[in-house]
């Protein structure tokens, strides 16, 4: 799997994102969705989940929700943490997440989710982060429940047969794959080559974004 970027950065962006959600809930008193929302439609959004040093490396969770919110919210004196609030879990974890599968955080889950996900402070935060993972893997399957080979399929206007006749593979490997019954991520490379080429797209362009529930 491809990782939104390099792992040297992952424990201060996850510590960044916590302590932004943080400050920007207890300390600006902001609400946590109406902050999400902002957040999701920033440019420090778009730095933070493409791996943006400056950001990541660069700023704190503090410097980071001021940047979000630009000149609309006053500066105040940030209280100690001695202890770590759901909130602070949430970007956390949800940091480790989006570095782990690489997908925007727009497309992990509909912005007003965030209240939900944040209700999973208990158990998940006692738990393996890979256990939070797998959840979130669910939820972005249901919401995401075609596959990119059927998607670019579809826009292609092409039925399965006349993909399998075009490139070559398969007809019955083209359901699997469509299924999810057989990963495409672990497929033959030539078959993914030559996916591409019938459907005009990048090899990339047809894999799936987090590990599927099956290992064929």
């Amino acid at each position: 799997m491809i990782h939104a970027y390099d792992k040297i950065y992952l424990e201060k962006a996850r510590a960044a994102l916590g302590r932004m959600l943080d400050f920007a809930v207890y300390d600006l008193h902001m609400d946590l969705h109406e902050f999400w929302v902002r957040f999701l439609n920033s440019e420090i959004c778009r730095r933070f989940e493409t791996g943006d040093s400056s950001v990541l490396a660069g700023m704190s969770g503090i410097e980071m929700a001021y940047a979000v919110l630009g000149d609309s919210v006053q500066r105040v004196k940030a209280r100690p943490t001695a202890d770590r609030s759901e909130e602070y879990w949430l970007g956390w974890a949800l940091a480790y997440y989006q570095w782990d599968t690489g997908i925007a955080f727009k497309d992990i889950f509909d912005a007003d989710d965030i209240l939900k996900i944040k209700a999973l402070y208990s158990p998940y935060h006692e738990m393996d982060i890979r256990h939070f993972c797998d959840l979130l893997n669910e939820m972005y399957l249901g919401r995401n429940p075609v596959t990119n080979l059927k998607r670019y399929r579809l826009n292609a206007g092409l039925s399965q047969a006349q993909l399998a006749e075009e490139s070559g593979v398969p007809l019955r490997t083209i359901q699997q794959y469509e299924q999810r019954q057989k990963n495409i991520n672990k497929a033959q490379a030539e078959y993914v080559i030559r996916l591409a080429k019938a459907l005009y797209c990048e090899p990339e362009d047809l894999l799936e974004k987090i590990p599927l529930p099956i290992e064929s």
